[in-house]
């Protein structure tokens, strides 16, 4: 077999193929004859199909499939002695001007580029620490016990506050009219926790038991119901019952409501400390993970094979489709998504793909199988019951697969954290978790 390989342009490469006919037709006679041992037709007794027969009906798909396995195994073959690492699946063609006797084809593909990072001493990385604060434990807490709060109806002449829950009848119209989603009854809401707009939420706060008020309503320029958004509405409310909101002490009892085994308040508050430890760990590396990769590929230079920025464009229009389909959007499987608004995103993920790939093989940084215990172990510690955790991990090589993934990028960050110009910088617990 005579093999050419050119270069068309950066990444992408040509290359001709030529096979011999009788190996084609050889092996297509001997996929027919295997054929008629056991092909069942009309007017034959099984395995006693004649041969002519056979080939006029399988022919050409059996002569289809041999042509595609002999040019894929001689694609596989060139590839390999020429050391190409091809990127994405060969575009084959039949050249026409075989010599006698002999097929040629050309296969364009692309190649993984070179990829040359530049010397990581340069490299500048901010990375990030936090600490877990009384007034974060005391946060967590007051959540915890909204949770598990209880109401308890007012009087008649309270006027409602926030914090309180309102029952109430509502009805919005715009310019007279009523409009979709503009009407409830016995309707429920939190006042003061933003579950309302503002103007409705001020309107109801003060207001008392069998009270009905107008009051004029301007809906946000983006509110998310397209039809209403910068109109404004005039609504009447009926206020039908006000309940004020009770809190569960923090005591002992609350402890135990929790679960917590060492059910006194010193117990929950540890407990609360360390789940806010744990979650403070994997969002501090998350964070100092990204600014790694960022400064990766800010010092990376590589050229991007079309292939395989188009296989993560599919897989993330496939993606968004799944999550339309998941929400129940009507046809989401034929929803027109364009894939140029994820370019940006699937260039930088083949990109970093590929430096982290090239770092990886340089520089031994596999995930080695003591890391992938502990690490198992790590996020199997917060479970009531941590060892059937990870028997689940263990059990399912895809999930190993993306544990794996994770250890290695760790790895990844360990090491540039170690030879980069590295600046420390102390967070709060609110600008981690991304509270105001």
């Amino acid at each position: 077999m005579a093999v050419t390989v050119e270069t068309l342009e950066k990444l992408e490469r040509k290359m001709t193929l030529t096979l011999p006919v009788n190996t084609i037709q050889s092996e297509v006679d001997t996929r027919l004859k295997r054929l008629a041992r056991t092909v069942k037709m009309d007017g034959f007794r099984p395995g006693k199909v004649p041969m002519n027969v056979v080939a006029q009906r399988y022919g050409y798909s059996v002569h289809y499939e041999v042509m595609n396995d002999k040019v894929g195994e001689a694609f596989a073959v060139a590839a390999n002695e020429a050391k190409l690492r091809v990127a994405g699946q060969p575009r084959i063609s039949e050249k026409e001007g075989a010599p006698e006797g002999e097929l040629a084809f050309d296969a364009v593909f692309e190649v993984y580029p070179e990829v040359k990072i530049a010397d990581l001493s340069n490299a500048q990385v901010e990375k990030v620490s936090a600490e877990v604060s009384d007034a974060a434990i005391d946060k967590t807490l007051d959540i915890l016990r909204k949770q598990r709060r209880t109401f308890a109806q007012r009087a008649a002449d309270a006027p409602a506050q926030d914090g309180d829950r309102a029952t109430i009848d509502f009805e919005g119209k715009i310019d007279g009219e009523p409009f979709a989603g503009g009407k409830a009854e016995d309707y429920q809401f939190l006042i003061g926790d933003g579950q309302m707009l503002k103007e409705f939420e001020d309107a109801v706060r003060g207001m008392k038991t069998g009270e009905s008020k107008t009051f004029p309503l301007n809906f946000p320029a983006d509110y998310h119901g397209k039809d209403v958004a910068g109109k404004q509405a005039d609504f009447l409310v009926t206020v039908k019952k006000i309940e004020a909101a009770h809190l569960p002490e923090v005591n002992e009892a609350l402890a135990k409501s929790l679960g917590i085994a060492d059910a006194t308040v010193e117990g929950l508050r540890a407990d609360i400390k360390k789940n806010l430890e744990r979650e403070v760990k994997f969002r501090v590396l998350a964070r100092n993970k990204n600014a790694v990769m960022d400064a990766l590929v800010a010092n990376a230079e590589l050229d991007l094979p079309k292939s395989s920025v188009q296989a993560e464009l599919d897989r993330m229009v496939e993606g968004a489709r799944a999550d339309l389909k998941q929400r129940g959007i009507k046809d989401a499987d034929k929803a027109p998504i364009p894939e140029e608004i994820f370019r940006p995103q699937a260039e930088k993920r083949v990109r970093l793909g590929l430096v982290v790939a090239e770092l990886v093989r340089t520089n031994e940084l596999q995930a080695k199988p003591e890391q992938l215990k502990a690490h198992i172990e790590e996020l199997a510690a917060s479970y009531e019951k941590p060892q059937d955790v990870v028997r689940w991990y263990l059990s399912d090589n895809r999930r190993m697969a993306e544990v794996e993934a994770v250890v290695i990028e760790n790895n990844v960050t360990d090491f540039v954290l170690g030879k980069a110009k590295v600046t420390e910088k102390a967070i709060s617990f609110d600008d981690l978790m991304g509270q105001n």
